[in-house]
């Protein structure tokens, strides 16, 4: 890389990635980036379940944040721990608690919500597809905000690149590198939320299942697409064919969509 392409590099942003420290306590922007999802998802989602017709009461959301909190924490440390690093997490099951040293995967916190979202429609008597909407509509604001985070403390970057909004991350080395997380961030996040909200304003979101299976459909769509750009895991590297780890765990989300989109309304997921 000559010296002329470093040189318009764009700088990176370098925020603390520790909002607020006093003494041993630290407020972390990772922590407040899961805190506002999981906050403007259940006020949201309260809208929503407010509406005329909507199978899904208020008081059903209100009690259901402690269950989605628990489904994404457990669920994405579960996940990257079985996915992404499990040699080194069952040779140190200690480590396995220490969350504050990062190590959270999407795929497994989709899994998290969504049992404990079963259980909770189980216990409720709640259309199962009528809350998994409901969560589709506010899964993307999370995922907008995971993804500033992960910006702000400089990892899961991108491949090394020429482009001009490319940047030299601390931990990345000399190059310049894709910011991939802001692609994420508008993909996965503010664009799919887009869609999503104005299909809930047409009659296709009529047949219960299909912001569900919108959403499986575009997240998969979309990561797959930025894994294009994005770095892979160090000690995982690239898989079969080329593939990376984010890829084929979004493989089963779309073939799941399809069918929650493409099926007869009278038939029950």
């Amino acid at each position: 890389m000559t010296f002329s392409t470093q040189f318009l590099a764009l700088a990176f942003p370098e925020i603390d990635p520790v909002l607020l420290q006093i003494g041993p306590f630290a407020i972390r922007w990772y922590a407040l980036a899961y805190i506002a999802g999981l906050v403007i998802g259940w006020r949201l989602m309260m809208r929503f379940a407010a509406a005329p017709g909507s199978a899904v009461s208020v008081k059903d959301v209100d009690d259901f944040l402690v269950w989605a909190t628990l489904g994404v924490v457990l669920g994405g440390r579960l996940g990257y721990v079985l996915f992404y690093k499990p040699a080194f997490y069952f040779a140190n099951p200690s480590e396995i608690l220490m969350v504050w040293q990062g190590g959270m995967s999407f795929h497994g916190g989709f899994l998290g919500v969504v049992v404990a979202a079963f259980l909770f429609c189980r216990k409720r008597d709640i259309p199962t597809l009528a809350l998994a909407d409901m969560l589709s509509l506010v899964a993307p604001v999370g995922l907008f905000f995971g993804r500033i985070a992960n910006f702000i403390n400089g990892e899961l970057f991108g491949r090394t690149s020429d482009v001009p909004w490319a940047m030299v991350f601390p931990n990345g080395g000399p190059l310049p590198r894709h910011p991939s997380q802001l692609y994420e961030a508008l993909l996965e996040g503010a664009l799919l939320f887009a869609i999503l909200l104005w299909v809930r304003r047409t009659s296709l979101a009529d047949k219960p299942g299909v912001l569900t299976g919108l959403f499986l459909v575009g997240y998969a769509a979309a990561r797959g697409f930025v894994e294009l750009f994005r770095q892979p895991d160090a000690h995982l590297g690239f898989l079969a064919g080329g593939t990376t780890m984010g890829q084929l765990l979004s493989l089963p989300m779309i073939v799941i969509g399809l069918y929650l989109i493409l099926r007869p309304k009278n038939v029950k997921a």
